[in-house]
């Protein structure tokens, strides 16, 4: 459920094709597939292929080699992953804590499906309307106009309520392009919740219960949508919070700060985000609210009112193991990977930081084009991660400029390289540093001031 972290950011001049990505190969990676074959990604003039299907590419195509080397990866099911082992433990609490009158599990599990997706389910089936800033090709990977990876998990929402399911876990991999720093990565993992609830089944431990109803023709207000009545939504809210925070509890034993705050969604109304302290700051890690009716309508379960959550599975898993970058989740270091393979689910880990590297800082300074609402700073962000990769651990504006007779704005980036498993060189830095000044030119039509 892409419950709210990104700010909203603003369009993106047309197709942005970057050469240092598209003129190289991908990046191997084993690819995890149902039917065992190993089909590898690609960009060509004409098409993109991911996980063995051909997609025709057109003016809004911006996925990157690099960007599709990720896809099918799915390390959120590679046993012994610190997101395989939070995902199960998630799944594992729901099993033992909520069961059916005959003793199975309530909630169903789906974590492999397939995060190329449509734009009418990544948008149109959770209500987001067309000129919604969060479809922007700066927020983005599209692979044409009709087809992307998933910015959240809650693509597939729809069609799983629409196959009758009242209560389910989704987990898979998202895509967004994002700022650069140690907690944000264009490709995360989400782990999504729903639950359905008939008129009986929310109102039969009530007293009086029978006389009360899930609907009403009423007014909107902060409190609960139009359609639904005051007592319902109380309900419905309680239920969804005392789910959350017993989960919480269960995954930090009590020891943990959380609170809750009231927000926006449009798949949801009420909404609220959940934070949890985090090395001093407090840090987002799941969004939730009861399912705009609307929704549930369209799906086929119009005669239930329900709620749904999303979180992240890194930021979770950053809070709960300690762990300090978010790159730290794609290493092949065993001196990671080792400390996660554990007896048990529950037993308890602590991440022990790897040596750390110095790092090396660079700054790279241009004048905007012209026209300054052809370049957003995704731009930037992106073309650096598509030629520095995880070598770049940060980067951030330090310094804007407007010069006061042409009136030309200029902006500096600060850029920090750090390797997780080895110290660089100033010389390997100074070429990649070299590159994206390069490409930033050729690219993103700014003038270099280097």
């Amino acid at each position: 459920m892409r419950l709210g972290t990104a700010p909203l950011l603003r369009l993106l001049r047309p197709p942005l094709h970057h050469r240092c990505c598209l003129s190289r190969s991908p990046a191997s990676g084993r690819r995890l597939s149902t039917d065992g074959s190993t089909p590898q990604p690609g960009i060509s003039n004409d098409v993109v292929e991911v996980l063995g299907h051909s997609y025709p590419r057109d003016d809004f195509t911006n996925v990157t080699p690099k960007i599709l080397a990720k896809v099918g990866l799915n390390l959120h099911n590679q046993t012994h992953h610190p997101l395989w082992l939070i995902k199960e433990r998630i799944k594992a609490h729901f099993y033992s804590s909520y069961t059916s009158r005959s003793g199975n599990p309530l909630f169903s599990v789906h974590d492999n499906l397939s995060p190329v997706v449509t734009v009418e389910q990544n948008f149109d089936s959770l209500l987001i309307p067309p000129d919604h800033p969060s479809r922007k090709r700066g927020d983005n990977y599209y692979v044409n106009r009709g087809t992307m990876l998933r910015a959240h998990t809650s693509a597939h929402q729809s069609e799983l309520v629409r196959s009758g399911l009242d209560a389910f876990l989704l987990a898979g991999d998202v895509y967004r392009r994002d700022e650069i720093d140690t907690s944000h990565y264009p490709v995360f993992h989400q782990m999504e919740g729903v639950r359905l609830f008939s008129n009986h089944e929310l109102f039969s431990k009530v007293q009086n219960g029978d006389d009360l109803s899930l609907f009403e023709r009423g007014r909107r207000s902060p409190q609960k949508q139009e359609t639904h009545t005051l007592e319902a939504v109380k309900l419905v809210e309680f239920d969804l919070k005392q789910t959350l925070t017993r989960l919480v509890k269960h995954l930090f034993k009590d020891d943990l700060e959380v609170r809750w705050v009231d927000c926006y969604f449009p798949f949801t109304h009420p909404s609220f985000e959940m934070e949890v302290r985090f090395q001093g700051e407090w840090m987002e890690v799941l969004g939730c609210g009861v399912m705009e009716q609307e929704l549930l309508d369209s799906a086929g379960a119009g005669n239930k009112l329900g709620w749904a959550f999303g979180l992240g599975l890194e930021r979770l898993a950053m809070v709960l193991y300690g762990i300090p970058d978010i790159r730290l989740f794609w290493s092949q270091d065993e001196r990671f990977l080792t400390q996660f393979r554990v007896q048990h689910l529950h037993q308890h880990v602590c991440f022990q930081p790897l040596s750390k590297y110095p790092p090396l800082v660079n700054d790279i300074s241009f004048w905007l084009p012209e026209n300054r609402e052809s370049f957003t700073e995704n731009d930037f962000y992106d073309l650096v991660r598509c030629v520095g990769g995880d070598l770049v651990e940060k980067v951030s504006l330090v310094d804007e400029f407007m010069h006061p007779k042409s009136g030309r704005h200029s902006q500096c980036y600060r850029i920090v390289y750090r390797h997780m498993e080895r110290t660089l060189t100033q010389q390997e830095v100074r070429l990649v540093h070299e590159e994206i000044e390069r490409t930033a030119e050729t690219e993103l039509g700014v003038k270099g001031r280097f």
